[in-house]
């Protein structure tokens, strides 16, 4: 996508990805003293103000057959994938965009004065600055919640494809023949997007995923419950995931500790804080204590190596950033703790207070963030 809508939420996605690694190159104990550590409020629970976020979000209630009394329900935590080994990331869209990271992001998306975002919202109907609450990532897909009334879905889509679904749904097919990169022709299949109640819209891998989420939504999912709960969305970012996928975004040379990894737990539950100062924890708990302590060993050890190579290659920024990770060992569990001070962000993101360049000003958004 070629937008700056889109831009500022990969980026989001990018710096959260990007805090997130740091756990597998952290820091040993002699990497900085606890003195010298900045006084960040890391995020551990449920704050007042997010049970409140989170109460308020109970808004859809399952129909019974029987009129049974039902709880509310989030739906969009319904939604999420179920049972053990899966992935979901929510990033919190509209407290990201009201934070401090959030205006350095709207600086870099305003150096051309707006103008691709306005195109986004003429095109789409919607307005990612307003519109979109939370976006969750997940092993099948995309689920954004938020109000997407005003969406120009169909003339986006085109009625074609579009097919109801369940009992407030629409999935939106992709053609059955499609071209392919090598010049063939390709029959069915393909990503696959549906809308539900003009709160949520799913992108998924095809039309089977799409219904299974959907089904979750509207109570004919599997009984388990989803992969993040209520009390675990605290943090501007929050999620679980599965320790497979970690490990497949390590580099070679970490594949010992890709694959301790994966015998010490099945997942790692995250959340940032970005309300000043972007704070990290990364909480890691399995079943045998051993091979959990020997992980936090191993990565205390990474981190510190890897503190001292930037260090020697003159990667300033890389150290710098290191210097505010640790490991917390606590029995059959171990906590990571990164802060990335704003300060640093804002150099990183100095550039976006600069014009335009003349020469991508005008080439309909190849400019690079």
């Amino acid at each position: 996508m070629k937008t700056r809508g889109a831009r500022f939420m990969v980026l989001a996605v990018v710096l959260f990805a990007a805090a997130a690694l740091l756990m597998w190159f952290g820091q040993g104990e002699e990497a900085l003293s606890a003195s010298k550590r900045p006084s960040v409020e890391f995020p551990r629970r449920l704050r007042a103000e997010e049970k409140t976020r989170a109460q308020s979000r109970r808004t859809w209630v399952v129909p019974t057959p029987d009129a049974r009394p039902q709880g509310a329900s989030d739906p969009l935590l319904a939604a999420l994938p179920r049972g053990k080994g899966k992935t979901a990331v929510v990033l919190e869209a509209n407290a990201l965009r009201h934070s401090p990271i959030g205006e350095l992001l709207l600086e870099c998306l305003y150096r051309d004065g707006g103008k691709q975002l306005q195109q986004l919202k003429e095109r789409t109907g919607i307005d990612p600055l307003t519109d979109l609450d939370r976006l969750a990532i997940t092993d099948e897909g995309l689920v954004l919640s938020g109000n997407f009334g005003k969406a120009k879905t169909d003339e986006l889509l085109g009625q074609h494809g579009r097919s109801s679904y369940g009992d407030s749904a629409r999935i939106y097919e992709p053609p059955t023949e499609r071209l392919l990169a090598d010049g063939g022709v390709g029959r069915g299949g393909g990503p696959t997007l549906a809308t539900w109640r003009n709160q949520m819209v799913v992108v998924s891998r095809d039309r089977n995923g799409a219904r299974d989420v959907i089904d979750r939504v509207e109570g004919r999912g599997p009984e388990e419950p989803p992969v993040l709960s209520e009390t675990a969305t605290y943090g501007e970012v929050y999620g679980v995931i599965a320790t497979r996928t970690l490990a497949k975004v390590l580099p070679p040379d970490q594949r010992e500790i890709a694959e301790q990894l994966v015998r010490a737990a099945g997942a790692v539950e995250l959340h940032v804080d970005a309300r000043g100062d972007v704070a990290l924890v990364a909480d890691v708990k399995g079943e045998d204590a051993q091979s959990v302590t020997d992980l936090g060993k191993s990565l205390g050890g990474a981190l510190a190596l890897a503190r001292m190579r930037a260090q020697s290659q003159g990667q300033e920024d890389v150290a710098k950033l290191l210097d505010f990770a640790r490991v917390l060992p606590d029995e059959n569990a171990f906590r990571l703790e990164v802060a990335l001070p704003l300060d640093v962000l804002k150099e990183q993101l100095a550039f976006c207070r600069e014009p335009v360049p003349e020469a991508t000003a005008g080439d309909g958004g190849v400019e690079r963030l």
